[in-house]
């Protein structure tokens, strides 16, 4: 069993990702959306923690490392366009590999730092 983070819950597309981590027997550790509206956590993984917050967020997935000894090892990314770079990157710092969507990045010269992100975590 896989540990997973939710970047986007409340996104048209967050459902398939739940669906999936579900299915594949994994568990979804936590979850982020800046709308708490988001109701579909609960009929899949109703133990998740949930953020409206970014900051809390990182704090919980840094504090759930350092302190638990656990990991979160993949973040599904649902999030729009031009906030993909920036969550890929927090996933890749956090020790976890990032599920993302095309586009990765909206400029190209960006995609160079990821690489290098990549090789220092070992994460992809």
């Amino acid at each position: 069993m896989k540990n997973f983070a939710l970047i986007g819950a409340s996104g048209y597309i967050a459902p398939r990702h739940m669906k999936a981590i579900k299915d594949t027997g994994n568990d979804l550790i936590c979850a982020l959306d800046k709308n708490d509206s988001v109701g579909i956590i609960d009929s899949y993984f109703p133990e998740a923690s949930f953020f409206t917050e970014f900051e809390r967020f990182d704090r919980f997935v840094d504090k759930w490392r350092r302190e638990q000894g656990k990991k979160i090892e993949y973040v599904s990314i649902a999030t729009p366009n031009y906030l993909h770079d920036a969550h890929i990157r927090f996933a890749l710092r956090n020790e976890a590999h990032a599920i993302c969507e095309k586009p990765l990045v909206l400029n190209p010269h960006n995609i160079d730092q990821l690489k290098i992100i990549e090789q220092e975590s070992g994460k992809r």
